[in-house]
């Protein structure tokens, strides 16, 4: 039987379990029980058959798949086995457009039997150690390396100075955590309420691309990027733009601890139309952030700074800054979009008033 980790097949057995069996107790043979009867021969199926369960069990197969009807019916004309297929969708769904762009592939050449033995010495006896990936942590390499290969990713800079956003947590973390029930005012739910107001100055950031289309999207699902011990995850502030900053923290607080304690539902990372991770927590000062696919979006932070800022041509003051980066999709979101935004949620954030108005 099979072991936890184990790669295994579609369909292979994994364990067997004897349904009359005590709990604890082994099987065992009955001193009644007549012997089996032996079995003919059975004659050999014809080529028909075989081919016909073969084909049965494709079918089969590909009923393990996660898939759109409009994927699965393409899938059966054009006879693709879903299994083949890979999906752009963070769930692993196959939609019609994978099984388009499948069809569209050469195929791949016959991999050989043959296995590369690891060197006995790569490493000329210096100690080391392999460590067998996690399924989580595949699934994050792999998905990484699809969005590098599939987008046109590009990456644009801004900085912002924090001063008046620090200055309203300084006067008002207090009241706001004892008139919301323990729940902390943080940086978070400042960010998503500007990113929500630049979203709705510039849409295509809030779409995605399925196959020859673009598909705006009317409602502002976050993402929001939460390291855990077995990798990143980005589980989704539903309808952002109806919440309050209390509701916000509210969210990022539950969701965060639910990735943590590795009880996040399926439900809970799926549809984002827009992500923002924070690298700040952990110190950096810059970074590229690699999209999140289908989403055509991502906003990272840094860690704040304090910097001399020129104020004027004839005074300097040290401020609390912090640069932004946003990647995008150049397929579908010029530079001159892509920049503006940035510089919308800059603007929102140093005067964040206007984001009750604007978020």
């Amino acid at each position: 039987m099979r072991e936890a980790g184990d790669t295994v097949e579609i369909g292979e057995a994994i364990a067997t379990i004897d349904e009359n069996a005590k709990e604890g107790s082994a099987p065992a043979a009955s001193e009644d029980s007549a012997p089996a009867k032996e079995e003919a021969p059975k004659a050999e199926a014809p080529k028909e058959e075989a081919s016909n369960k073969a084909e049965e069990s494709d079918s089969n197969d590909s009923e393990h798949v996660i898939a759109s009807p409009a994927a699965r019916k393409l899938a059966r004309e054009k006879g693709i086995n879903l299994n083949e297929i890979q999906a752009r969708d963070p769930l692993g769904r196959v939609r019609k457009e994978d099984v388009e762009a499948h069809g569209q592939k050469p195929a791949a050449p016959a991999k050989e039997n043959k296995q590369a033995e690891p060197k006995k010495d790569e490493f000329g006896g210096k100690p080391h150690e392999r460590i067998k990936m996690s399924r989580r942590r595949q699934t994050i390499a792999k998905r990484l390396v699809d969005v590098q290969q599939e987008s046109a990713m590009l990456t644009t800079f801004n900085e912002v100075d924090m001063s008046a956003v620090m200055d309203i947590r300084k006067r008002r973390k207090d009241a706001f955590q004892e008139e919301h029930d323990g729940t902390r005012l943080g940086f978070m739910s400042f960010f998503t309420k500007a990113v929500v107001g630049a979203l709705k100055k510039y849409p295509l950031l809030n779409a995605e691309i399925q196959g020859n289309e673009i598909v705006k999207k009317d409602f502002y699902d976050i993402g929001m990027a939460v390291s855990t011990n077995d990798g990143l995850v980005v589980p989704v502030v539903r309808d952002a733009e109806r919440l309050s900053f209390a509701g916000i923290e509210k969210e990022i607080s539950d969701l965060g601890k639910k990735a943590r304690d590795n009880k996040l539902a399926l439900s809970d990372l799926q549809g984002g139309t827009f992500t923002i991770t924070n690298g700040g927590v952990f110190g950096s000062l810059l970074s590229t952030p690699i999209l999140n696919a289908p989403q055509v979006g991502i906003l990272g932070m840094h860690t704040i700074q304090w910097r001399p800022v020129a104020i004027d041509q004839d005074r300097m003051e040290n401020r609390p800054m912090m640069y932004l980066a946003l990647s995008y999709d150049h397929r579908i979101v010029d530079g001159k979009e892509a920049v503006s935004f940035l510089v919308t949620v800059k603007k929102l954030l140093e005067e964040p008033e206007q984001l009750l108005l604007e978020g």
